[in-house]
């Protein structure tokens, strides 16, 4: 009994992935240094029906050839988005916007919302088009992840006159269609359970542990050689020093606003902006089979399967390649 107690707080106090050399270094390096540079571009609020909604304008390296909308997933803000992405956009000459979902960031949090009163994936998407008219944008090629992928769809569906080329990552037209397999409760609920030694970063307490933490999330993930400890540091401070950190309260929103929404799966067929459909073929939040969907239901659509990915893998393990592929995508699409 004593014995077991003793490796439970042995397992707890020193389990989970180890942080790779140098990283205490560099998180020490970087919590000494101003990190307000993580938002350079262009900031302002869009007003969607009230709600203001905060976005960043990056400006393209060299001559513009269109503008890209990201669109993140569930209860993430605008600081999702990993800054080699961003920058794989804008060096191939793509101008990016990135914006705070409503209920996150510097967006309106809605303290007043409820069950009885929630908002839809509709709203949403009418969010994500006030931002393209606050920067007068006529058309953009939208790009959305998890959540966002619904959120993509729906701009699509709804202001089709606003979308020069659609890529879809991670998602669904019908997360709920019982004809497709369904979320895997089990690798999600060990993943819950190896996570649990992290919380002594929390418990700490503290900008670098918090950092820490965040760290040895994202080595859980993807492991040590894909994570960035400086940019991620940078992030993590960013949040701490400049925002609010994360609303739970949003995880609940959005989850609200996709059960609310009708499926898609009628609808699809009426896109017509060129879609790549990018997904892991190991998703147990979201399975493939989702993606096939999307493939099969869009007629401009062709897909991109990532072999052994999970949902929780992003940013993708090979991601410049992915990016890419994406940029490829977009330069291929023939209405700007």
């Amino acid at each position: 009994m004593i014995a077991g107690v003793v490796g439970l707080a042995f397992w707890f106090l020193r389990g989970g992935p180890k942080l790779p050399p140098g990283a205490t270094a560099i998180i020490e390096r970087v919590s000494r240094s101003d990190v307000a540079h993580v938002v350079d571009g262009e900031t302002g609020y869009a007003d969607s029906e009230g709600v203001r909604i905060w976005y960043e304008s990056i400006a393209a390296e060299g001559s513009e050839k269109g503008v890209v909308l990201l669109n993140v997933s569930m209860g993430g803000d605008s600081l999702f988005w990993p800054p080699g992405f961003l920058r794989g956009l804008t060096c191939a000459g793509y101008r990016v916007i990135r914006f705070d979902q409503r209920g996150t960031g510097a967006s309106d949090w809605l303290p007043d919302w409820s069950r009885k009163q929630p908002y839809s994936l509709l709203d949403m998407a009418a969010d994500a088009v006030a931002v393209l008219d606050a920067q007068q944008v006529a058309k953009a090629h939208v790009i959305g992840l998890s959540l966002g992928g619904f959120v993509a769809q729906e701009i699509a569906i709804g202001y089709p006159d606003r979308v020069a080329s659609l890529t879809l990552m991670s998602t669904a037209a019908d997360p709920t269609d019982k004809s497709l397999p369904g979320m895997r409760i089990g690798p999600m609920l060990r993943a819950g359970l190896m996570g649990l030694p992290l919380l002594r970063y929390r418990l700490l307490g503290g900008e670098k542990n918090l950092v820490r933490e965040r760290v040895a999330k994202m080595i859980s993930v993807n492991g040590a050689g894909g994570v960035d400890i400086e940019e991620l540091a940078e992030l993590v401070l960013y949040d701490l020093r400049y925002r609010r950190g994360i609303n739970l309260r949003a995880i609940v929103q959005h989850q609200v606003a996709v059960t609310i929404t009708r499926s898609r799966y009628a609808l699809l067929g009426g896109i017509r902006a060129p879609t790549l459909v990018v997904h892991g073929t190991a998703d147990t939040f979201i399975p493939i089979e989702h993606a096939h969907k999307l493939v099969d239901l869009i007629p401009a659509a062709k897909g991109l399967w990532l072999d052994g990915v999970d949902h929780h893998q992003f940013p993708y393990p090979d991601m410049p390649t992915v990016t890419r592929a994406i940029v490829s995508h977009l330069d291929s699409a023939p209405d700007s």
